[in-house]
């Protein structure tokens, strides 16, 4: 199936046991750092608000903008998560495209012309439904992450159906996150995959 996002992450065989304990630590100036690029992914926001509403076109510079933050924020995310080991890059790479670098992959193909400017204007109203259903989700995947927190910390493995459906309600926040920003018109599914 199509998505406008990807995020790929690849399967440790296994994690040292110490990680669940300390890795969320070791992310604190990646925290930091993020901290600053969403107040930037909101003013960029508003920028793709704006001209997509009275252009109905959106610009590549924000479009890179706008992906460069959210891959930055899976991958800080899922490396807090322990869910890999390698420390992510400070990687400030304004592109749609994967630059590489890291075992987290996020890439997107946005919408650049012919956006629909009545649906963009009103993003915010066509957001609610699918935001309550990825919330709904990312709760469970929290709850289910505290769990593993407790497996790997044991046994230096991750149960391969806890593992699955966090990487799976990860995309879904992505693709959700995709579409409120006006990176694209398509809708996201209620379902994760």
């Amino acid at each position: 199936m199509y998505s406008p996002a990807t995020f790929e992450i690849e399967t440790p065989e296994t994690i040292d046991n110490w990680r669940p304990l300390v890795q969320w630590l070791l992310a604190i100036p990646h925290v930091v750092v993020l901290y600053f690029l969403s107040i930037a992914g909101f003013i960029a926001w508003v920028v793709a608000w704006f001209t997509t509403v009275f252009t109905g076109r959106l610009s590549e510079e924000v479009a890179g903008w706008l992906a460069m933050i959210y891959r930055y924020q899976h991958r800080v995310t899922a490396y807090s998560g322990f869910m890999y080991e390698e420390y992510p890059p400070f990687d400030f790479t304004r592109t749609v495209d994967e630059p590489g670098g890291s075992p987290v992959s996020v890439s997107f193909q946005p919408q650049y012309e012919d956006r629909n400017r009545l649906t963009c204007a009103l993003r915010i109203f066509w957001l609610i439904p699918i935001a309550i259903f990825g919330t709904i989700i990312f709760f469970a995947a929290s709850i289910l992450w505290i769990g593993a927190f407790f497996v790997v910390l044991f046994t230096g493995r991750w149960p391969e159906g806890i593992w699955e459906f966090v990487v799976k309600a990860l995309r879904l926040n992505l693709r959700v996150n995709t579409y409120a920003s006006l990176l694209t018109d398509q809708y996201p599914p209620f379902a994760i995959e």
